[in-house]
């Protein structure tokens, strides 16, 4: 099969196409013929050596959003067959090696794809869904009425989170520049605030829940958005110095957060997707080959929603 591999660390030219051999489904796991894998900005940190790499080898093959359709099933596998089109993020933070032609991972990482989502958009959905749905719903445990801050709400996570949250009866507030107010605002945002013109902790008060991928200063300030006993749950809150320090001191909470391959996750976001309370919007598609190209477009921290790979036909093994 062919797959996008890299043997050292670093950047986008690191990764180059090559053949190597398609794996075989263990017990209890799916073969799946990928037809299309999303690209995360944890890819890019990925491949530069700075995420996860602790538990992860060279040679390395990247990603960990896909999408396709099931060619074979291990021994003991009920869950799916044959023929099935599902979606999913497995091994997260382990290499799933998504960027390729066939990847193997237990059933339970993966969901059916609702009916009337394409391959592409159902490979932008796994990471960047199931951070935001496990974020507010399992984290915070995000009620009806409450007030939600969405920091960079026309991301891959943040726009994601906005529809979530509207969907389960919240009040939403988000972050982005201001040529991506209307976009963010189609979604079901109620206010927006302009992070490049102003103090986002003066224009939000009194937040139950902010959703916020990185850390940092922006980190320690995202707490003064919070009324007391509020929450903060941050993807990049374990490499912020004195953030559970300065909420204790505020009398609210600081949750750090990693995602995690989460079948039932999946099938909840698959229903919000077939109730029409959820789309994901894709940025940019490009192919396999290509792979270089999309990292450098996400690198630049720019994107609208998210970015995909898409895989040619390939031969069943």
């Amino acid at each position: 099969m062919r797959a996008i591999r890299q043997s050292e660390w670093g950047e986008s030219a690191a990764m180059a196409l090559v053949e190597m051999a398609a794996p075989e489904p263990s017990f209890g796991e799916v073969l799946v013929k990928v037809a299309a894998a999303g690209v995360n900005p944890v890819d890019v940190y990925t491949r530069r050596g700075q995420a996860y790499n602790r538990v992860l080898d060279l040679p390395f093959v990247n990603g960990w959003d896909v999408a396709g359709e099931v060619v074979r099933t291990g021994y003991g596998t009920t869950r799916f067959r044959p023929g099935d089109l599902v979606f999913g993020m497995p091994w997260f933070p382990r290499a799933a090696g998504g960027y390729a032609e066939y990847v193997t991972a237990p059933a339970r990482h993966f969901a059916r794809i609702p009916e009337g989502l394409s391959f592409t958009e159902a490979a932008a959905l796994p990471l960047a869904g199931l951070t935001a749905w496990q974020m507010l719903i399992e984290v915070a445990a995000l009620a009806p009425g409450q007030r939600v801050l969405v920091a960079g709400a026309a991301g891959g996570v943040g726009h994601l989170a906005v529809q979530i949250a509207k969907a389960r009866g919240a009040h939403v507030t988000g972050t982005a520049s201001a040529a991506k107010h209307a976009f963010v605002r189609e979604l079901g945002a109620d206010e927006m605030i302009d992070y490049t013109t102003t103090e986002v902790p003066g224009a939000a008060r009194d937040m139950d829940v902010v959703i916020q991928m990185f850390g940092g200063e922006a980190g320690l300030k995202a707490l003064e958005c919070l009324r007391p006993g509020g929450v903060l749950v941050s993807g990049q809150g374990a490499w912020t110095p004195g953030l559970h320090e300065r909420a204790a001191e505020l009398g609210v909470r600081a949750a750090t957060y990693l995602v995690d391959p989460d079948g039932a996750g999946l099938e909840a976001l698959a229903g919000l997707v077939a109730d029409g309370r959820l789309k994901v919007h894709v940025d940019a598609v490009f192919p396999l080959a290509e792979a270089a190209r999309a990292h450098d477009l996400v690198a630049g921290g720019r994107t609208t929603g998210k970015v995909v790979l898409t895989v040619e036909e390939a031969e069943d093994v």
